[in-house]
């Protein structure tokens, strides 16, 4: 048997022990976190699965893995079929599909601390229609089965300078205090981790490529905080930057300081915390207003000195991916250059710049049929050689102090094909017509959404991702609440300050992928004669697009300009930093169309 089937058959055994008939393993953390530390990989360690969004149910007979669109061609590469079935979502949920397949009067276990109070109530009642019932386990029966299970980080905090976040910790809890004030609140509960790094000015090395630490807060009315963290991660600087106002606990202590609240009255953001928060509210008698984070707008929009810092960041990665530009172009003809060869070059390029704190997600790195697969992973198993005739997808970015990137360069190896250069540029259409959008103060991203796929719409064609997520100031790389995509979920109004990704596609299965991403500011925009305050984007990431993947017969006169103004910038941001043969090469690769 396999690693996987042995993992699956003691998972099942457990079960048994545990007289349940089933149990749920979603891949999150008691955070909610969509990147996880090692520790809490359990649908990794369970199924193979290497994506970032995913869960499984298994059952005594069956089992199934969940995953949207993004993964459809990952999870039949990494999970075997012949013990799993694939579902999509949304097609389908967990809850749906347990409301079909769960026995009959069967006992469906779940980690309380791994899933929100609507999914438990949403799997409850499907299972219901099945005379089942959906069992909170104490301890989780996959930890139990996982013999050489991490330990949770005991890395460090570190302090987040005022001079990066442009706002003290002690403003921030202020302000929440006034939230609090407002609302005739006690306190609030912050269990998102990226939120109480934001709160604290404080960031940690628990989770790969997130500079976040495991930690929880309650904040209270008067501006005074509980920080639940583990004590050896605390050092005397990270004690004086949270002052005296800030009482450190231990992370044990969390769930019965909830239990303490008797009487008060207490925010807690029903997206973001964990049943097991609202349980233990519950059962300590505190009374509950369910309402969103009160961290989560105000760190979507980015302050004077987060915007400065992260056009610092851009320009700095810009200069480091148009290197890795060049070199690929000087390199591929010579072959010998792979995909895990090249995503290591290009991180050599970032760390030479001196300031990089982490890469901000693991690089896609996928040439030909790999690109295709739109969160690809390259691994030694997997791993191709970037050969002429091809198209090689490139996702990556960087963490530094003053801010975090994201881009998606495509590049045509040789000469590609008509097809190749024809669906290239209608993805890059949309990704000027997204760019060059002009939109009225409270407009969603779902109502944009469309600017960028209309031209692959026109021919048939589609991309299964959205077009545009948040992007965080030295932290996560995927930030709510704002977002371009279509409907569906939160859908927040943009506003300016925020920052997000453009990044439409085109994936060929079997044979090439292509996207083109850069990121984006919200602005306002001054238009004559506006009856209505107008907003628009400025694009932040500067590095060439692949003139050579370009039919420029199908581009208006509008877009070509614009390609042709970008590149103008391109060489006015970049070029400064290179030098030599790299800087010749950056004027040619972005010489007007």
């Amino acid at each position: 048997m396999s690693a996987y089937e042995d993992r699956l058959k003691a998972l099942r055994e457990q079960l048994v022990r545990e007289r349940l008939d089933g149990f749920v393993v979603p891949l999150t953390d008691e955070h909610m976190s969509e990147y996880v530390g090692e520790y809490a990989q359990r649908l990794a360690w369970l199924t193979g699965f290497q994506g970032s969004a995913g869960s499984a149910v298994v059952l005594p007979e069956e089992a199934a893995i969940f995953v949207d669109g993004r993964y459809t061609l990952q999870v039949r590469e990494q999970v075997d079929a012949a013990h799993w079935q694939f579902e999509s979502v949304p097609q389908t949920s967990v809850a749906a599909w347990l409301g079909v397949h769960a026995p009959q009067g069967g006992r469906i276990g779940y980690d309380p601390w791994l899933h929100t109070r609507a999914w438990v109530k949403a799997a409850s009642e499907a299972l219901a229609e099945r005379g089942a019932e959906l069992v909170a386990v104490e301890t989780n029966p996959v930890d139990a089965v996982w013999p050489d299970r991490p330990a949770p980080s005991d890395a460090r905090l570190v302090v987040h300078e005022d001079r990066y976040a442009g706002q003290s910790a002690a403003e921030k809890r202020q302000a929440m205090a006034d939230w609090l004030t407002e609302k005739k609140v006690d306190a609030v509960v912050l269990s998102a981790l990226d939120s109480i790094a934001w709160a604290f000015n404080i960031r940690g090395k628990d989770v790969s490529r997130t500079p976040v630490a495991l930690a929880y807060a309650i904040v209270h009315d008067d501006a005074t905080a509980d920080l639940f963290v583990a004590p050896e991660k605390i050092d005397e600087a990270v004690v004086q930057h949270l002052g005296n106002a800030v009482r450190v606990r231990s992370r044990a202590d969390f769930a019965g300081a909830l239990r303490d609240m008797a009487g008060k009255t207490v925010a807690a953001d029903p997206e973001r915390a964990v049943a097991a928060i609202f349980e233990a509210l519950d059962v300590g008698g505190a009374t509950i207003l369910p309402v969103r984070d009160p961290a989560v707008l105000p760190k979507a929009i980015k302050n004077p000195v987060e915007i400065a810092g992260h056009k610092a960041a851009q320009a700095r990665d810009g200069a480091a991916l148009s290197r890795f530009l060049h070199w690929i172009a000087v390199e591929t003809p010579k072959g010998g250059v792979d995909e895990l060869s090249a995503a290591a070059r290009l991180e050599a390029f970032r760390k030479e710049t001196g300031l990089l704190e982490d890469l901000s997600f693991d690089t896609i790195s996928g040439v030909g049929p790999n690109g295709a697969v739109v969160h690809y992973r390259v691994e030694e198993k997997t791993n191709r050689p970037i050969e002429p005739g091809s198209f090689y997808l490139v996702d990556s970015g960087g963490q530094y102090r003053d801010g975090t990137t994201d881009v998606t360069r495509t590049i045509a190896i040789g000469t590609p094909s008509e097809e190749m250069k024809r669906r290239f540029t209608l993805v890059l259409k949309g990704h000027i017509a997204l760019a060059r959008a002009q939109f009225p103060t409270g407009t969603r991203g779902s109502q944009l959404d469309v600017l960028a796929r209309q031209f692959l719409w026109a021919e048939g064609l589609d991309y299964a991702h959205g077009t545009g997520h948040g992007v965080g100031s030295f932290l996560s790389v995927h930030e709510g609440p704002q977002r371009i995509a279509t409907a569906g979920g939160n859908d927040e109004p943009l506003q300016p300050g925020m920052i997000l990704s453009n990044e439409p596609g085109y994936y060929k299965t079997g044979e090439y992928g292509i996207r083109i991403e850069n990121l984006v500011l919200v602005e306002r925009r001054d238009v004559p004669g506006a009856e209505r305050e107008m907003l628009g984007f400025e694009t932040l990431t500067f590095a060439p697009i692949d003139r050579n993947a370009i039919a420029v017969d199908i581009l208006t006169a509008e877009e070509r300009a614009w390609v042709d103004a970008y590149h103008a910038k391109v060489v006015e941001i970049v070029g400064p930093q290179l030098d030599g043969d790299a800087l010749l090469w950056l004027e040619q690769a972005c010489a007007p169309l």
